[in-house]
């Protein structure tokens, strides 16, 4: 017997607009987001929910409301936060704007420190500071490894992750239930890695949109 694993992505919050570092802060969803939150609701609308997952923050908790007023049948709901965001640390709160002109400076100024170029003035500068800022942006985003000050990197979130397949999949091979998951972006990432048999690379490359999902089937 097959049972299915309906996962998605809480949808635009405020924060996100803003691009704005949210991990553990709690950012509530826009109107665009509700409306991403629906769309996912009406295309779940005819596939069976036993259970919901969410984690503690509001954007996974509204996201999930939306899509359950169509599954009555929907008995339980459990808050796990072995799904949650991506923990930033310091940077939470924070505009990417912000962060790409502080490494920016920080950047040139250790690279001038050390001689490796010669001072540069006016557009050359900030055109400089600017794409310094951009790669230390990628870097924080994108690496497997790198953690933010005082936050968590994507390999710590998978470990995280694998905790809780291993314990899901043992509860719907128990319980004989489909279940639903009111996930992150970054928390979905080694998620989909899982199940989909992705490299660390092709896992790092993916983009969770906000208003669909994806389908997962074990066998109980």
């Amino acid at each position: 017997m097959k049972k299915h694993i309906y996962i998605f992505r809480h949808g635009q919050t405020y924060y996100n607009k803003k691009h704005i570092f949210t991990g553990h802060r709690d950012s509530k969803l826009t109107a665009q987001g509700f409306r991403d939150a629906r769309k996912v609701g009406k295309k779940l609308k005819n596939k069976r929910i036993d259970i919901a997952f969410r984690t503690r923050l509001v954007r996974s908790k509204q996201t999930l409301n939306q899509v359950l007023k169509y599954h009555p049948e929907c008995r339980a709901i459990v808050v796990n936060d072995k799904m949650i965001e991506r923990r930033y640390g310091r940077l939470e709160g924070k505009s990417h704007k912000t962060i790409i002109r502080k490494e920016g400076t920080d950047a040139y100024r250790t690279l001038l420190h050390w001689h490796k170029i010669d001072h540069l003035t006016g557009w050359d500068r900030k055109k400089f500071i600017k794409d310094l800022g951009q790669a230390e942006l990628r870097i924080i985003r994108r690496s497997y490894s790198v953690s933010p000050p005082g936050g968590e990197s994507i390999r710590d979130v998978e470990k995280r992750v694998k905790t809780f397949i291993k314990e899901l999949k043992a509860f719907m091979k128990r319980e004989k239930v489909n279940v639903a998951i009111s996930a992150h972006g970054n928390s979905m990432r080694p998620f989909r890695r899982h199940f989909e048999n992705l490299s660390i690379k092709q896992m790092m490359e993916l983009e969770n949109p906000w208003d669909d999902y994806f389908e997962y089937t074990i066998e109980v």
